[in-house]
């Protein structure tokens, strides 16, 4: 059966009132928390884990899918009409939108921002429909020692590039690495760290580590930086049918087409995610544009290919995490635990062994992507007022639905307090710029590169050399080699243009300081001999 058919049954999965109404709230949960800043859609994701123990698997995965990909379509409105992102993929949207806002033209840079995000969104769920089934059924050929060497690509990639250090990336890696190995050896019988803890004989739950630190650390870290005082919103005054005008579509266009070739590869490989792929977006459309004294002063074009790239890698990220097994975003790894828990191992046999869940789950997202642009255009007026809810209420519900998901995990309070410890070591890691990403994926794939090392080596009977002669393997550490490289070369660029537009920020800023002083200036000479 094609890849056409299998859509098609999808589709008769997704289409069901009961995975279209957890589609919707999915999008409706993820654009929420992607309008409040602070709340990404890794919190989001986290903090609602504990609903695996009473839906079924299509379900959870339909509805965890449309927080992702609403956490990314909900970060362009804060951005444009507050300058402040509502998760880090959004950040490049806010420069040109947040200008086009103060400048009374808000209501295209939303248009743009969405419409950009369906047609993105769309097009890299089409790629992911094609590309995942063919690059599973090459997976399946896939030999310990070459699955080996994919977990150590992914570890050290993810380790140096997601993050502002790549020492501190490594170090947070490691701590996951740590804390995956915790409880009882399946070979031996043995107990490892558990420190004669009963409650840590079966591991350090990843429900738990991903609650404590996505949803107690990001929460207590965001609530210590609250700016006090009114929120100031540019509103909106036009009405949405006249957002565009034929110039803005003629503009937009082309940006969305580059946004989502440059989104969806990158969202494949651990180079970074979404964060990298907004910047290339943004540092490509100032190259072409035929307008680029307008880039700093609110380019529709600036917030087109932004946001275009950004729905496009998170549909990109779904590649790997189906196809291989392997998160490249902490988002994705905190979907792999959610298939952990029902038992479902995602990777190459997924196609074939989960087939249903697969294709609904594609399918949704076709769904998903048309519920949004219809969401996200019309409704943005209620998704500005979420920023009026009190954030200390807000900020201490999301504490009180942590504590009880972790209680859930095992009606233990010992769950609880080790969230409140793991929470508070969430708030250091993000105080002192460690991230905390790695540190979950090292403890979903620590215990995967475990196992195929052990069975590497037992087919070879200990030689070490096994893992590095096929030429899989040294493919992919050559591969290793070239994306670090690039990622941090991309990194440095991403680091030269933060700091020009910062720059040119500051520059913008001195002459309308200059520029009003000579205005008062003038007055002031000019009311003087009218006050003699």
């Amino acid at each position: 059966m094609d890849s056409i058919d299998l859509l098609l049954n999808g589709f008769a999965t997704a289409l069901q009132p009961q995975y279209l109404l957890y589609a919707l709230l999915g999008v409706l949960v993820g654009t929420a928390v992607g309008v409040l800043p602070g709340i990404g859609p890794a919190m989001t994701v986290a903090l609602l884990l504990p609903l695996t123990y009473t839906l079924d698997p299509t379900a959870a995965m339909i509805a965890f899918a449309g927080i992702y990909y609403g956490g990314m379509y909900g970060g362009s409105t804060t951005s444009i009409l507050l300058n402040t992102p509502g998760e880090s993929a959004s950040i490049v949207t806010a420069l040109e939108g947040h200008k086009m806002a103060k400048l009374g033209r808000g209501a295209a840079a939303l248009a743009t921002a969405a419409i950009g995000s369906f047609i993105a969104g769309t097009l890299a769920t089409i790629a992911l429909t094609f590309v995942a089934p063919y690059l599973a059924d090459w997976a399946v050929s896939l030999r310990p020692n070459d699955y080996f060497a994919l977990m150590i690509v992914a570890f050290v990639t993810v380790g140096a590039l997601l993050g502002s250090s790549p020492l501190r990336g490594i170090i947070s890696l490691m701590g996951g690495l740590l804390l995956g190995l915790v409880g009882t050896d399946v070979t031996s019988g043995q107990q490892r760290f558990t420190f004669g803890t009963p409650v840590l004989a079966d591991g350090v739950s990843v429900v738990i580590v991903a609650v404590a630190l996505f949803a107690v650390g990001e929460t207590l870290y965001v609530a210590s930086r609250l700016r006090r005082g009114p929120i100031s919103i540019v509103p909106v005054t036009s009405g949405w049918r006249t957002w565009m005008s034929r110039d803005d579509w003629k503009r937009s266009w082309k940006p969305w087409l580059r946004g989502s070739a440059i989104g969806f590869p990158i969202g494949t490989v651990p180079a970074g995610g979404a964060d990298v792929a907004t910047f290339l977006s943004y540092a490509a459309e100032r190259k072409l544009s035929k307008r680029k004294d307008q880039f700093g002063k609110g380019a529709i074009e600036g917030v087109a290919g932004p946001e275009a790239a950004n729905n496009a890698a998170a549909a990109g990220v779904l590649v790997p995490l189906l196809t291989l097994g392997l998160p490249t975003t902490a988002t994705a790894a905190i979907m792999i635990s959610a298939l952990q828990t029902y038992g479902i191992r995602p990777g190459p046999l997924l196609f074939d062994s989960q087939p249903a869940l697969v294709w609904a789950l594609i399918a949704s997202l076709y769904i998903g992507n048309l519920v949004l642009v219809v969401l996200n255009l019309p409704l943005v007026g209620m998704w500005v007022k979420l920023l009026q809810i009190p954030r200390h209420y807000l900020y201490a519900g999301i504490l009180v639905f942590a504590a009880f998901g972790a209680y859930a995990n095992k009606f233990n309070y010992r769950e609880v307090i080790i969230l409140l410890v793991l929470g508070v070591a969430g708030f250091f890691m993000r105080r002192y710029g460690y991230p905390v990403a790695p540190l979950v994926i090292g403890m979903i794939l620590g215990p995967m590169a475990e196992e195929q090392l052990r069975k590497s080596l037992m087919i070879s009977q200990g030689d070490p050399t096994y893992l590095v002669t096929s030429p899989f393997a040294i493919g992919a550490y050559a591969f290793l080699l070239l994306v670090m490289i690039a990622g941090l070369w991309l990194r440095h660029r991403q680091s030269k243009l933060e700091a020009r537009l910062a720059a040119e920020d500051l520059a913008t800023r001195e002459r309308e300081a200059i520029s009003v002083d000579a205005q008062v200036t003038e007055g002031s000479h000019r009311s003087g001999p009218q006050e003699e």
